[in-house]
């Protein structure tokens, strides 16, 4: 957010408004402040790194690591040892403990760390308080299960000289080949070569040495020409050049104003890892660029500068750029035909990236392909531990289920929250509030969520209302209520420092805030001016968190009353890069460079367990949005894409970003739907929409200077499309929930790139323009472009795919042209499916829960398709205990019958929730390329369990309509009076 303040005065107030008036008759042009951010010549540690990676390519390096093959030792599925860093001869050799755990899933999880730091023999520069450890606590944010180590990893019985070999995973299929001297790790998997650490002898490991201040005595001996004389023998102090490495930014580093002092001097941590044979590679979000990551050291089509992971507040961001944005989720894909590894390099400090691709000449005599292409990786990180996960797949399936056993899987989020949320900074007050929700019922365009930006509260302190503008929030939520809609408001880490505040005054007085590098609490600036940021790494200033959202706390909160976190990287207007100064410490010690890119997942974590226990007996699940982000967010929330803008080229940006999230482990994601700067044309803010409906995560947003962009306000017949295009989301929804549902269990993404969905299709492996929801076969290619009528659609295989609104068929490996008018969208079904939806239009998804189903049955080439729908009460966590409906449908070709046969396990809970739901039916289903052997049927036989001896087989109306030109053939079966809960069957021979 951005916010320009009017000087005081009221010639001034008159000028200030003329020019925010005129400012909102344009759209912004890009403004992102290069200035105010560092490249990696401005940030010492990477600097340092990538003229180590300049200096290791020449013919003569040698890495100066080493493993002792003394100190080895192997036991419970865990290898550990010494590594030794040579330095200059004569000194020391520096010790490095390495841990290798084999897991049980099959992961493979390597840990170096430094002895003298390990035991804190070390000694800080002047008085810090710092803690003396390399940082080694990332972990207990990010990971919550998945590290049983393999009781059947075993050492090689045959002993190779200077390597050692282990064999792990399911039936020893996977290697990992440890190098002793120089130092290096390859992954291999049924014996082939997958992942390679330290090949190009990139290990850095920047170890403790004490600073020394050099300075060298120089004797005056002659005077020079112009200098005043020197009395004989008198001397002068001069500090001596560096030699050797360059020492600048060892100790401190400054940056925008600020300097950065460094307790514990350079300690930067650096490996390189290669996938060889691996064209492509996915992932380390979040950046505006596109799936298929692309070389950073420069040439045609390439950066120059690495991919940056520091989160940061990147006021209107640029796109195809690898600078860092407002999360990090290091997780890097690689994949080829039937290939994908990974890994996962768990750092919490600044990290960059650096990626090259070789291609290897295999054959020179060849007349075809010349070889393979190997993708190289560079990991720099500023501090911390060496850990790295390590996946062998070899599906991309088993990189997010194996990601998310470790981090955690998406959470289940109440069904409001898959719906459409309306917001703009700001509604302004209470009665603006009913007024945009009496509305959407007048033009009957249905949402479930309306927000409040920072301007509800009083001076911008959190926890209040503006008692001039929010009047009465309690009647305000009781009307959305009425309607089972519900409020978002924001509330961001930074508190105001101000006085009469009881927020701020029981943050101090508790020594819950942020401190500066000397032990006081850190002040620094933001929305509410002064401010200081609540420290969610302290258990007691989380305990404290809970209690103020607690509705005798946050008074005018209800029951449907969800938070919003911004502003959490954390985002401080005066710091060093928009951010905090890096030698700030938080609870432990800790400095801020340690943790800044866990630090806004740690007080969104926080949010999460206030909304839990906001009122003792009414556990409901949280909604709380994020914008700071690390792995394991995606355990308590969702994200979006940060502050974009109303343009075309933002709307194309954000399907990659959003696909990038999901393949990354945290798909509950979405961008501002119009663009959250500037004021989109009616076309761009129409077609916004239409993509919208793809995303996990669906809000309109705009910045406080846009004009009002409500649907019902861009007029004919632009409303009337927006308001099909939510429809069609709301008609969608039970599909969307069951995707939902499988992300929470397997870690599956809920939009899946191409290359997910079809790993063996070479010519589809960087497309990103299109996505496939969930499991459903739905293909999705949204309209990006200025005047377009037309889309190109890519198929990659053999299967047909039919036109989800008039089932035309399109079939073919290749591209397709889709038309595209304003009014369409284009949408296709993949044949094989089943997919799950409600017809019934309703003004919010809470009004649909006992609506009956549709099921759309899409057939194959083989006339066969299948399907799951999940279903709960979209509120509690009964599901955990059994309160749901998971239902597989199956259509078997060869015997022309549907089924309907249950996937879940009995709880607790179960019969009072099947009571429910007990009248909630199907009430049609439609058979898409309809075999014409069913033409001229009139009826079908529908089997239901535990139904009356008179009605357990009974015949139902069946409608069949010919195929029409390129219109696939297809059936109706209306009202069959089967439940949705229930096992049934149809027979259609």
């Amino acid at each position: 957010m951005f916010l320009l303040r009017a000087a005081e005065g009221p010639r001034w107030m008159a000028v200030f408004l003329l020019l925010a008036a005129l400012c909102c008759l344009f759209s912004p042009v890009v403004m992102v402040k290069h200035e105010n951010f560092k490249t990696c010549e401005q940030s010492g540690f990477c600097k340092r790194n990538r003229q180590f990676a300049d200096d290791a390519a020449s013919s003569s390096w040698v890495s100066p690591y080493a493993l002792d093959p003394a100190s080895i030792t192997f036991k419970d599925g865990q290898l550990a040892a010494t590594v030794l860093k040579t330095l200059k001869e004569g000194e020391e050799k520096v010790r490095l403990p390495l841990i290798v755990t084999f897991l049980e899933s099959g992961v493979a999880r390597v840990t170096l760390d430094e002895e003298k730091r390990q035991k804190g023999d070390i000694i800080l520069r002047g008085d810090s308080k710092a803690r003396k450890e390399r940082y080694n606590e990332a972990s207990n944010w990010a990971i919550v299960g998945g590290l049983d180590a393999a009781t059947g990893a075993a050492l090689s019985a045959e002993a190779e000289a200077g390597y050692t070999k282990v064999f792990y995973g399911d039936g020893g299929k996977h290697q990992a080949l440890i190098r002793h001297h120089p130092f290096s790790i390859e992954f291999q998997r049924d014996g082939e070569t997958q992942i390679k650490f330290n090949d190009k002898g990139l290990l850095n490991l920047e170890h403790w040495r004490q600073k020394v201040e050099k300075v060298e005595k120089v004797k005056v001996e002659e005077k020079k020409e112009g200098e005043e004389e020197k009395k004989e023998g008198e001397e002068e102090n001069k500090e001596q050049e560096p030699q050797g490495e360059d020492e600048s930014t060892w100790w401190d580093e400054a940056f925008g104003g600020n300097t950065d002092t460094k307790p514990r001097g350079p300690e930067a941590i650096a490996l390189d890892i290669t996938f060889p044979g691996y064209e492509h590679v996915y992932g380390i979000p979040e950046h505006a660029t596109g799936l298929s990551l692309k070389t950073t050291r420069g040439g045609d089509g390439a950066y120059s500068e690495p991919y940056r992971l520091y989160n940061a507040d990147v006021f209107e961001y640029e796109l195809d750029s690898p600078m860092t944005l407002y999360g990090a989720i290091p997780l890097m894909q690689a994949h080829r035909k039937g290939s994908t590894v990974g890994v996962f390099w768990m750092n919490a400090a600044e990290t960059w990236v650096d990626i090259v691709k070789t291609k290897s000449i295999t054959n020179p005599f060849s007349l075809g392909l010349l070889g393979k292409t190997d993708t190289e990786t560079h990991w720099i990180s500023e501090s911390g531990i060496m850990d790295v996960f390590v996946f062998l797949g070899p599906t991309p399936q088993d990189i997010t289920r194996q990601y998310g056993e470790l981090t955690g899987f998406t959470a289940l989020p109440q069904s409001f929250a898959i719906a459409y949320h309306q917001c703009r900074w700001n509604y302004v007050t209470d009665e603006d509030v009913k007024d945009v929700d009496r509305k959407f019922d007048k033009f009957k365009i249905p949402y479930d969520v309306i927000w409040l930006d920072i301007e509800y509260t009083q001076e911008k302190k959190y926890f209040t209302w503006d008692p001039l503008t929010f009047v009465n929030p309690t009647k305000m939520n009781e009307h959305l209520d009425k309607r089972d809609r519900k409020l978002v408001a924001i509330i961001d880490p930074h508190i105001k420092n101000t006085n009469d505040y009881p927020v701020i005054d029981q943050m101090k007085s508790k020594g819950l805030a942020v401190k500066n590098k000397d032990g006081n609490d850190y002040e620094g600036w933001c929305w509410p001016g002064s401010s200081m940021w609540i420290d969610a790494f302290n258990p007691a200033a989380i305990t404290w968190w809970k209690t103020l959202f607690k509705y005798d706390s946050f008074k005018g909160t209800a029951s449907n009353t969800f938070i919003w976190n911004d502003m959490n990287e954390p985002s401080v207007f005066n710091g060093p890069e928009t951010t905090m100064p890096k030698d700030n410490l938080h609870h432990g010690n800790w400095e801020h460079r340690d943790v800044h890119n866990v630090n806004g997942m740690t007080f969104h974590n926080a949010t999460y367990e206030a909304l839990l226990e906001r009122k003792k007996g009414e556990i409901r699940r949280p909604f709380a949005l994020t914008r700071s982000f690390y792995s394991g967010s995606q355990r308590v929330g969702a994200m979006w894409t940060g502050d974009n803008l109303a343009e075309w080229s933002h709307l194309h940006a954000s399907i990659p970003m959003v696909l990038n999230q999901g393949i990354s482990g945290f798909p509950f994601a979405g961008a501002d739907v119009g663009g959250f700067f500037g004021n989109p044309s009616k076309e761009l803010l129409t077609r916004w929409y239409q993509a919208g409906i793809y995303y996990p995560f669906f809000r309109g947003h705009a910045h406080i200077d846009t004009r009002r962009r409500e649907p019902y306000i861009a007029g004919a017949p632009y409303t009337e499309i927006i308001t099909q295009a939510l429809r069609l989301r709301y008609q969608l929804l039970p599909a969307w929930y069951t995707a939902f549902h499988e992300a929470s269990t397997t870690g599956a993404p809920i939009v899946r790139p191409n290359f997910y969905i079809h790993p063996e299709d070479e010519n589809g492996f960087a497309i990103d323009d299109q996505l496939y929801i969930g499991s459903t076969g739905l293909l999705a290619k949204p309209v990006t472009q200025e005047g377009a009528d037309s889309v190109s659609v890519y198929i990659a295989d053999d299967q047909p795919y039919f036109d989800y609104f008039d089932y035309t068929l399109y079939q073919g490996a290749g591209h397709h042209t889709v038309a595209a008018p304003l009014e369409k969208i284009p949408l296709l079904m993949q044949g094989g499916h089943i997919i799950p939806r409600r017809d019934r239009p309703r003004r919010s998804s809470g009004l649909m829960k006992y609506d009956p189903f549709t099921l759309v049955v899409v057939l194959d080439k083989d006339g066969n398709a299948s399907g799951t729908l999940y279903v709960d009460d979209g509120a509690t966590f009964d599901y955990q205990k059994g309160a749901y409906i998971h239902r597989r449908f199956g259509f078997d070709g060869k015997r022309s019958a549907l089924t309907s046969i249950g996937l879940g396990t009995k709880g607790t809970k179960t019969d009072a929730y099947l009571k429910a739901m007990a009248k909630v039916r199907v009430e049609k289903i439609i058979v898409v390329n309809a075999p014409s052997a069913w033409e001229g049927k009139t009826e079908v036989v529908v089997s239901e369990e535990g139904a009356k001896e008179s009605a357990r087989r009974k015949k139902v109306a069946f409608e069949y309509f010919a195929k029409d030109g390129k219109k696939a053939a297809w059936a109706v079966v209306r009202d069959p009076k089967v439940g949705v809960g229930k096992g049934w069957k149809i027979d259609f021979s």
